[in-house]
């Protein structure tokens, strides 16, 4: 079972992903009060180190007792709120809670199994989860929308290479950093669109 939270941050989403007594969540902008758990959360898995999708990270950590999932980019955008976004508001310099992660590989958490693989073109730090076959990817694809490449990190030419990555990517909905769901066959309609942008 997939719970979408839409945060305060930019409305952005924050997910709770179950299976039986077991749980991850996808991104950290949502107060922690205001999430509704039901088990025990096995880790907070981040698509991408700006603000609006990382500041509770580490209150959801202290709070479920358990590790930040993320790009081993992440680290030099949340030590930086110029590189984050956050107008001063998020500066984290322990990272003890933190997991980074390189390219790509599998996790096993419990009963969850998560795939991860870096992606990139809205920033340095981008990550795509999935789970079954639910795909999570952050900002890289907001709805019908390509993710900003003008930030920090950002760059057109990697944002080409996730688009074609996503794709030939065997997934049935994917689950954006702000605003619904949508399945393959609308996304793939999307991707297409934004790679004759960028191939122009």
């Amino acid at each position: 079972m997939i719970k979408r939270i839409e945060s305060d941050l930019i409305k952005s989403n924050v997910f709770i992903v179950s299976q039986d007594d077991n749980c991850v969540i996808i991104d950290a902008g949502v107060e922690p009060g205001k999430l509704e758990i039901e088990g025990n959360v096995l880790g907070i898995f981040l698509t991408h180190a700006h603000y609006d999708h990382a500041f509770f990270a580490l209150e959801y950590a202290k709070k479920f007792n358990c590790k930040i999932f993320a790009s081993k980019f992440a680290e030099e955008y949340l030590r930086n709120p110029d590189y984050n976004y956050s107008k001063g508001k998020l500066k984290i310099d322990d990272f003890n809670s933190f997991v980074f992660l390189d390219s790509q590989g599998e996790l096993k958490l419990k009963n969850i199994t998560i795939d991860y693989k870096t992606l990139g073109g809205h920033s340095k730090s981008d990550m795509m989860y999935k789970i079954e076959d639910d795909i999570f990817v952050g900002d890289v694809l907001i709805g019908r929308d390509m993710g900003r490449t003008d930030l920090y990190g950002g760059d057109k030419l990697k944002m080409k290479e996730s688009l074609e990555y996503l794709l030939n990517e065997n997934y049935s909905i994917m689950h954006c950093g702000h605003g619904e769901d949508f399945n393959k066959f609308t996304q793939n309609k999307v991707i297409n669109l934004w790679l004759k942008y960028l191939n122009r």
